[in-house]
């Protein structure tokens, strides 16, 4: 009898045990989500942060009358900054990969790109109105480019 108590005492042990480190589990993954969607919305804040900055960019080196190189170089930095935040972004894999194509075509084909950023600020303009037709945009204008030559 006296072994039979103890084993009762084992195993109320054993349960308690389990209940709790079942809830703390639960705890932590609760607590993980939750961080995971923090830092996803900094990811896309940040992200539709560098494309206003791309935005004011193009903005500022079609009114302006000089300076292009040092625009177009500040264009290039934001556009890449804001490939480099999509690429951290969940589920986003095809407007990743139409940003990260706009921002090697700036670095590749400069010339035949600057002809094209009053295309490409309405293109990045919608992409900040949350209008999907932006990326479609986007990938017209690098579709567009003759990738044999500057």
């Amino acid at each position: 009898m006296n072994q039979e108590k103890i084993m009762k005492r084992r195993m109320v042990s054993a349960i308690i045990l389990f209940i709790i480190t079942l809830i703390a589990l639960l705890i932590f993954i609760g607590l993980y989500v939750d961080e995971r969607h923090r830092v996803q919305k900094t990811y896309r804040d940040q992200y539709m942060t560098e494309m206003r900055h791309v935005s004011g960019e193009i903005e500022g080196y079609l009114n302006t009358e000089g300076g292009y190189d040092t625009r177009y170089s500040m264009l290039i930095g934001y556009m890449s900054n804001a490939a480099s935040y999509a690429f951290l972004l969940d589920d986003f894999s095809d407007k990743q990969k139409i940003i990260n194509e706009v921002s090697t075509a700036l670095i590749m084909y400069p010339e035949q790109m600057s002809g094209k950023l009053t295309d490409l600020k309405q293109a990045v303009d919608d992409i900040l109105d949350n209008l999907d037709k932006g990326y479609d945009e986007a990938a017209e204008i690098v579709a567009s480019l003759d990738k044999k030559g500057h």
